[in-house]
């Protein structure tokens, strides 16, 4: 199980904030940090962040929770992501999606009218190859590139996961992926959408693997106020106005553990936990994770 990162209640900014979170990760030997890409949040660049994350420590990995591809150069991204794993073999795990979280960040990130879906399937393309070919000529819809290299050339390319939960973004995991982090699914939803995956895989001659399936857990931790349950529900059901919001939201690490159970059952093995509100300090949140959690991560290796 890894963490994903939100701002504090009242922290000294997001630059100690960061240090301080990576540096209680690696004490207490957490396997992952996701980094969110939102730029107008008190958050650092994912991107950036992976790589100040893994100057400071020696086995936390680092991963995006998600990379908005579209309005970037794909080539750029995989001249990045290539230096990350240079700089941390087997510890950078890149995940992308087609458009921001916040809606008001979509003219960040421009894509042509009726075409982001299509222009993230290129770059996705674009981004593989050059993590995987040393040279690479590619003449597309949207970029064109003649005899393109980015060094250093990982020795394996990184697995690469994909959020989404609409119909043809789990196709696409399973056509381009290599694993899947959803966000705001059910268990019984996600049952559906592995199943997909696993046919769109299956139909481009692909196989994801087993332990590559997995979901964000937003927890409402102990002591968390009336107002902070209500607001934290709130938000998912603005996302998700089709879902009760407590089915996605769990109050307390009880209904996590119980959710978390919910979704292995449902064929999921990664989850990414963050508080569902700031928290005071991370220390005492890791250490409620630690205590609650890791037994019941342990229990389900040993299965």
């Amino acid at each position: 199980m890894g963490i994903g990162s939100v701002p504090l209640a009242a922290g000294p900014g997001p630059g100690p904030e960061l240090a301080d979170l990576v540096d209680e990760l690696e004490a207490r030997r957490i396997d992952s940090l996701w980094l969110a890409d939102q730029a107008s949040a008190p958050l650092i660049d994912p991107l950036v962040g992976m790589g100040y994350a893994v100057s400071r420590t020696r086995d936390l990995k680092v991963g995006s929770g998600v990379v908005v591809l579209p309005g970037r150069n794909p080539a750029l991204v995989a001249a990045q992501l290539a230096s990350l794993v240079a700089l941390a073999p087997k510890r950078i795990l890149p995940a992308f999606g087609v458009r921001p979280a916040i809606a008001a960040e979509r003219p960040l990130f421009p894509a042509p009218d009726g075409d982001r879906a299509a222009l993230f399937d290129e770059s996705l393309t674009v981004v593989r190859r050059l993590l995987a070919e040393p040279r690479v000529t590619h003449h597309g819809r949207f970029f064109h590139l003649d005899d393109v290299s980015v060094a250093p050339l990982p020795p394996r390319p990184p697995d690469i996961w994909l959020g989404g939960r609409a119909p043809a973004g789990l196709r696409r995991v399973g056509r381009l992926a290599d694993g899947w982090l959803g966000s705001l699914v059910t268990p019984d939803e996600a049952v559906g959408a592995r199943a997909q995956i696993e046919r769109a895989a299956a139909e481009a001659g692909r196989e994801i693997e087993d332990d590559h399936y997995g979901t964000n857990i937003a927890v409402v931790t102990p002591g968390a106020s009336e107002s902070d349950v209500v607001a934290a529900r709130q938000r998912v059901a603005g996302r998700r106005p089709d879902v009760d919001p407590a089915a996605l939201v769990p109050c307390g690490w009880g209904e996590a553990r119980k959710l978390v159970r919910r979704y292995v059952d449902a064929g999921l093995t990664k989850f990414v936990v963050r508080p569902a509100v700031p928290v005071p300090a991370w220390p005492g949140f890791l250490d409620q994770f630690v205590a609650e959690l890791r037994p019941l991560e342990d229990e389900l290796s040993d299965e």
